[in-house]
């Protein structure tokens, strides 16, 4: 995974809002068609998102990054919650993950 493709993530991940959440391929979906827009190849998915948020992104809010079902990432789920409650955001009935009808977030552009 190259250096700008990371920058291009954790770009992302730090400007979602505070309430809201994206999913690994909402995520890998924006960041490719941004490369695409400007001229270059997409690049990555959500493993890759996956895997770049489990070694870089601790400098940015990894809490409001969940699975397809909304679901924060399962080692740090406890940890997640609380954050994610704490923000106001959207959970599920028993708690366990988000309500992504209510909190997924897309960039305006």
């Amino acid at each position: 995974m190259d250096d700008e493709y990371a920058e291009a993530v954790l770009d992302l991940v730090a400007a979602i809002p505070v309430g809201r959440a994206m999913t690994y391929g909402t995520i890998a979906e924006v960041v490719s068609e941004r490369f695409a827009a400007a001229g270059g190849h997409p690049r990555g998915g959500p493993r890759q998102v996956g895997q770049l948020m489990a070694r870089a992104g601790g400098e940015v809010p990894w809490w409001r990054v969940v699975n397809a079902s909304g679901a924060p990432p399962a080692r740090h789920a406890e940890r997640a919650l609380r954050a994610l409650a704490a923000e106001g955001t959207p959970l599920t009935g028993d708690g366990t993950r988000v309500a992504l009808r209510q909190a997924i977030w897309f960039p305006d552009d």
